[in-house]
């Protein structure tokens, strides 16, 4: 299977793993953080020691190993926030694009509205849906945390084998 491609599943699993680390980090910080994940690891943006993401990582990823699947799944992830954006834009333009006239297309416009409330509802379930079976792998493997790199203040590398 596609998702199973060497670096497409050792992004999966950096994924899972940064959305790991981020839920251990929002324990003790509330202010705004992010991450990008790659084959080689990920990048955390926030207000983090370099010791504090170590710890953090660490926990993540024996509880993933553990079997805390769950935390491979993040509320505030792009995956979340693309199904959103594609499906509500998708189920709006739908109603206008047989449209032949610009009075046509006004009449049909709170038609495409509804549908892209829709869109928005139904993107609900489906961005977590995407995250657990398409964008994230919970089943570390063998992967280690090699190491974490400040690259300047609020950026960190956290590298994986």
């Amino acid at each position: 299977m596609i998702l199973d491609l060497p670096f497409i599943l050792e992004t999966r699993r950096n994924h899972a793993l940064e959305h790991a680390t981020l839920h251990m980090l929002a324990h003790n910080h509330k202010g705004s953080m992010a991450g990008h994940s790659n084959p080689t690891g990920f990048f955390l943006f926030g207000d983090f020691t370099t010791q504090e993401i170590w710890s953090a990582a660490t926990e993540a990823l024996e509880r993933l190993r553990m079997g805390e699947s769950g935390l491979a799944v993040h509320a505030g992830c792009g995956t979340n926030m693309a199904t959103t954006a594609l499906l509500s834009a998708t189920m709006a333009w739908s109603v206008l694009r047989g449209a032949k006239s610009t009075l046509t297309k006004i009449l049909l416009l709170p038609l495409a509205a509804a549908f892209g409330v829709a869109g928005f509802l139904l993107a609900r379930p489906l961005g977590p849906w995407l995250q657990k079976y398409v964008t994230t792998e919970a089943r570390m493997g063998s992967m280690q945390i090699i190491d974490i790199i400040p690259v300047r203040k609020g950026i960190h590398r956290v590298i994986t084998k």
